[in-house]
């Protein structure tokens, strides 16, 4: 059986018609529709929500490069063990120009790759947020300051952390398989 989700899926025939205008791009755009779109459609109007805010933290010109918040959501889901955000983001990182040995290694333990004194901040914040949210204190966002953050770059820096720890909870929740497509891409 090759499910995508341990719920239930919509159809086209039974989608939001939002989230079938979602589909139909995504098929344009990708070559595929990704099977988080799919999983989540269950209830539309919820979905796209998610998806616009996603979207904005994610896709749109931000704070932060492409590459930063997509090796910050690797980051998160390598912490969190979420299997299709880990591999989805990881084809992204990889897709916004980061070399796939670079990429690879960021996904399993970021201190063995090869960063910047600016990725490494933003990478070790993404961890300490993600593992000990509680504890978090002012002095924690030292390092990024250090390495050139201003507050705005911060503040989107947190925004995307919570918005990964949020999905990846979504995703390993519900049995989120990734799609086959991410695997070889920008290798």
């Amino acid at each position: 059986m090759n499910r995508i989700s341990w719920l239930a899926v919509p159809t086209s025939e039974d989608a939001h018609e939002g989230v079938r205008k979602l589909w139909s791009k995504a098929e344009a755009n990708l070559g595929f529709v990704p099977n988080v779109f799919q999983a989540q459609a269950l209830n539309g109007e919820q979905f796209l929500a998610w998806w616009n805010y996603f979207n904005l933290l994610v896709n749109k010109p931000g704070h932060l490069s492409n590459m930063e918040r997509e090796m910050m959501a690797v980051v998160v889901s390598g912490l969190n063990r979420c299997v299709y955000c880990a591999v989805s983001h990881g084809a992204a990182l990889r897709e916004y120009g980061m070399e796939a040995r670079k990429a690879d290694t960021v996904a399993v333990n970021w201190r063995h790759a090869d960063l910047s004194m600016r990725e490494a901040a933003l990478c070790a914040f993404a961890e300490r947020l993600t593992l000990h949210p509680a504890g978090m204190v002012e002095t924690d966002l030292n390092p990024l300051r250090d390495a050139g953050l201003d507050d705005a770059q911060i503040l989107e820096a947190v925004q995307v952390i919570g918005m990964f720890n949020m999905t990846n909870r979504i995703s390993s929740a519900l049995g989120f398989i990734p799609n086959p497509e991410y695997h070889g891409r920008a290798r």
